[in-house]
């Protein structure tokens, strides 16, 4: 029995576990189990040219720089064409006993888009929590989306990307309290790091953030009024986030070390809903935002020889994103464009190497894509065309990319759906 059979398999048998451990409770059994549901999804893409990206080209950031070979021709000038099923989804939503006078829930959510590269088709943890929910506040423990991803505004596109590298994209470990007041709501988050990390010299990897001893924090407000009657929504929001890094634990002589790197960033958003339409649009600006899926990072600012001790300051880089979407609505035919924007500020400071950044190299980058999508029953059929720009120059000793010029990407997509 394969790894993805075994796993559906003791789903099931949890399933039917969880429901007889239920009944037990003095309410009804019928109350208390676990329900499926997922989808199964094809993409088909091709791409005018060679670009970054995760999984085989399935999640697509931004093309690839000019590579020229001795006659001055662009290597990565190619194009690149794949069919894909890596997105197929399974979801369990379990519900159970009231606990603490609070309802208690939990959420299990995988796909089959592995953890690398080397482990495509695996089937791995996209979301595990348990909520308790009291008339006021919730509360939170699992993995789930970062509270800069707005699960409630983000970009509808048919690319899995979700609009990354223009809005944040990650999910994570973490504990997260909500107090509603009205139609306002505050939110607490504390967070580790585990399949979207920080870079560093050891390549991307969540040491950095728990040699730091501290998760990382963000603390969000938002406002949301709805009208049922009318068919309209309106979504208001603004976050804060701190991160801390300790990228060494020792000198490349071996000299103990425990410089860290602290970062911030801000974000704000909007969302607009009427009867068969929808906008979006939300702003980011902070510092050392790969782990987001953005452009960014940090850079060593300055290597202290005391005598030859080689020890680094660092100085993280900063980002300026944003991105609109509109849309419309319909049951059965609906359109929608996603435009995005990304720039590299650079650091306040200067750096005396590249450092651990995203796209290092990249002053701006920009992507437009239309698209169009047909629903019937449980299939749904897509379409989308992706245009994306990144210019590329050299960095100079703030971090700032001089001499940039635009390569672009057009990417055509198709997905099918089927969804249970």
């Amino acid at each position: 029995m394969n790894v993805s059979r075994r796993i559906v398999f003791a789903l099931g048998i949890a399933a039917v576990a969880a429901t007889a451990a239920f009944g037990q409770d003095e309410k009804p059994a019928s109350s208390f189990g676990i329900a499926f549901s997922g989808y199964v999804k094809t993409d088909i893409f091709y791409d005018t040219r060679q670009t970054v990206n995760i999984r085989e080209g399935h999640f697509l950031l931004y093309p690839k720089d000019p590579l020229l070979d001795p006659n001055g021709n662009d290597i990565n000038a190619k194009a690149s064409f794949n069919i894909l099923s890596i997105q197929t989804r399974l979801i369990g939503k379990i519900t159970g006993p009231d606990a603490l006078g609070a309802r208690t829930s939990a959420y299990l959510e995988a796909e089959f888009f592995g953890t690398s590269d080397a482990d495509l088709n695996a089937f791995r943890l996209r979301h595990a929590y348990l909520k308790l929910n009291w008339k006021k506040s919730e509360l939170l423990i699992g993995q789930y989306w970062h509270p800069m991803f707005i699960g409630e505004s983000y970009p509808d596109v048919v690319s899995f990307n979700t609009g990354a590298p223009f809005q944040p994209f990650n999910r994570s470990p973490q504990v997260r309290f909500i107090r509603t007041f009205g139609k306002v709501s505050l939110v607490a988050t504390a967070l580790s790091q585990r399949d979207f990390v920080s870079n560093g010299p050891q390549g991307p990897s969540s040491v950095y953030l728990r040699n730091a001893a501290l998760p990382e924090f963000n603390l969000k407000v938002q406002y949301a009024a709805r009208n049922d009657t009318e068919k309209t929504e309106t979504l208001v929001g603004a976050g804060v986030d701190a991160l801390k890094l300790v990228p060494r634990l020792a000198t490349a002589s071996g000299y103990r070390t425990e410089e860290s790197v602290t970062s911030l960033a801000g974000m704000a958003y909007l969302k607009r809903k009427g009867p068969k339409w929808t906008f979006k649009a939300e702003g980011i600006y902070g510092s050392n935002l790969h782990h987001l899926t953005m452009i960014g990072g940090y850079a060593v600012r300055d290597v202290l020889q005391i005598p030859e001790s080689d020890f680094w300051t660092y100085a993280p880089t900063n980002t300026l994103s944003f991105w609109t979407e509109a849309m419309t609505t319909g049951e059965r035919w609906q359109t929608g464009v996603f435009a995005g924007y990304s720039k590299n500020l650079g650091a306040r400071q200067g750096i005396v190497s590249p450092g651990f950044a995203r796209g290092a190299n990249i002053d701006q980058l920009y992507r437009m894509s239309p698209r169009l999508i047909y629903n019937v029953g449980k299939i749904r059929l897509a379409g989308e065309t992706e245009l994306t720009g990144a210019s590329y120059g050299t960095p100079d000793g703030s971090g700032k990319v001089r001499g940039a010029k635009f390569v672009t990407n057009l990417r055509l997509l198709f997905a099918a759906y089927y969804f249970f």
